[in-house]
């Protein structure tokens, strides 16, 4: 495993982190929980293959996945640096900062934080954040020892990152999207390192989007390959101004192929970013619906598992796996736990695209994927 430093922070993290966004889980009861037998020694196995990098979030995973990565981790507790986030929605008065932290420190069974983040910010929260005095509760909380760095995440404009690193003095790392499908925030990550902030990426295959087989590795490199997100990968952790990219990994398979990835990681030469250029029109289909499958479209009040049926569009217009994900979209309209709902059940509430961080059309975009995989 290769290590990076993190910004001016005097970590040194994985080139490889460990995004716990899409532990594995199981439903019991009608709901669903994370299913330790298999997340917890994955986990343990992440840090033994030396990723040492871990970020969670309150509400990741049914709001299980602090607990369970604290859990998982806690005998090496002083061997890693775990983070999570804050939801800046329920900071209303002075001490809710403390409040939300210790929740999120007794969920991980530990004292501290390495790294906290104000989640998903914008200009409106960073101007928030100064308005309420927060960074003086952040020291307050640092000199009791119950973080070490402050951070934040983003998913708003690009020219934001500035306005919120300029305008919130403090901020000693970040935490953004990028990847071949979207480089719209690589001017502001080469902008948060000359600041002497860490930089960490989230989606470095589009939350999976290139993962399935295609012809891009072999027309970069010659090379046959079993998936693009190799390319991907290496990609992201080529970029210089990039310390760690955070993948939510679903299996032990999936955690070993990319820690081999990482083990190389590097610079992509001046002829492999040429050939990116050539083969661009390829990745350009993936833009079509750009659902990084985040989940924070839901619950739906209607019930709809949007993520799921976006993926299924994904298979077939960008795979051509149209035969198989029609017999996977009549299961999901009879599955046994009586779901299966589709765009004829929206109540045009647009709760979804609300919490959209992609800030899609989502109702829009529903209706003409359920027209597709009706007609498949």
């Amino acid at each position: 495993m290769q290590y990076r430093k993190f910004g001016n922070t005097g970590a040194e993290i994985s080139v490889l982190g460990f995004g716990c966004m899409r532990l594995p889980e199981i439903r019991k009861d009608d709901k669903s929980y994370i299913d330790e037998d298999l997340a917890m020694p994955m986990l343990m196995r992440a840090y033994e293959l030396g990723i040492n990098y871990f970020d969670s979030a309150p509400y990741y995973c049914n709001s299980n996945s602090e607990s369970a990565m604290g859990r998982a981790l806690k005998s090496v507790r002083d061997k890693i640096y775990l983070s999570t986030k804050i939801p800046m929605e329920k900071y209303e008065k002075k001490g809710d900062f403390r409040k939300q932290l210790e929740n999120s420190l007794a969920k991980m069974e530990t004292d501290y934080v390495d790294f906290y983040h104000f989640w998903g910010i914008n200009k409106a929260t960073a101007d928030k954040i100064n308005k309420n005095d927060i960074m003086s509760e952040v020291r307050e909380c640092r000199e009791q020892g119950l973080l070490r760095h402050i951070s934040f995440s983003f998913h708003d404009a690009p020219e934001s990152v500035k306005y919120i690193i300029d305008g919130v003095p403090g901020l000693e790392s970040i935490l953004c999207q990028y990847n071949l499908l979207d480089r719209s925030n690589e001017a502001m990550l080469e902008y948060a390192k000359e600041k002497g902030l860490g930089t960490a990426v989230m989606g470095p295959v589009g939350g999976g989007r290139l993962s399935p087989p295609t012809g891009l590795y072999e027309k970069l490199t010659g090379k046959k390959s079993s998936a693009t997100y190799e390319v991907a990968l290496r990609f992201v952790m080529g970029n210089p101004n990039i310390s760690c990219a955070l993948s939510g990994m679903e299996t032990v398979e999936m955690l070993e192929k990319n820690v081999k990835i990482a083990d190389i990681a590097g610079e992509i030469t001046a002829e492999e970013w040429a050939r990116l250029g050539e083969a661009m029109e390829e990745v350009a289909k993936f833009r079509d619906l750009y659902c990084t499958g985040c989940k924070y479209c839901m619950p739906c009040p209607a019930g709809i598992d949007i993520p799921k049926l976006f993926e299924f569009y994904t298979h077939v217009n960008v795979y051509g796996l149209g035969e198989g994900i029609k017999g996977s979209y009549k299961w999901y309209k009879k599955n046994p736990w009586g779901e299966g709902k589709t765009f004829a059940h929206c109540v045009d509430c647009g709760s979804c695209e609300k919490k959209c961080p992609q800030k899609l059309s989502i109702r829009k975009e529903l209706e003409r994927v359920c027209e597709v995989l009706e007609n498949l």
